[in-house]
């Protein structure tokens, strides 16, 4: 999963050398993925009105899905 959000979000950023991404279980068992990308490259993975943010979460939830698990995505 952490290979699919960085796949994601190199494909938006300018410096995909600086994603990184991190994971925890949450209370509910449903894992948090945090993104952490370059301070001029967070206007890319969220988008206007948010919508590229909401469409990573969406493929995400997707694939996490096929293997029954939860998960959720956070951009920091």
């Amino acid at each position: 999963m952490q290979n699919l959000l960085k796949a994601i979000a190199s494909g938006l950023v300018e410096n995909p050398q600086e994603i990184v991404v991190t994971e925890e279980e949450s209370e509910n068992g449903a894992m948090v993925y945090h993104l952490h990308v370059a301070e001029e490259d967070m206007g890319r993975v969220i988008g206007k009105q948010g919508r590229i943010a909401k469409a990573i979460r969406v493929v995400m939830r997707a694939a996490a899905a096929r293997s029954d698990q939860k998960v959720m995505v956070e951009i920091d």
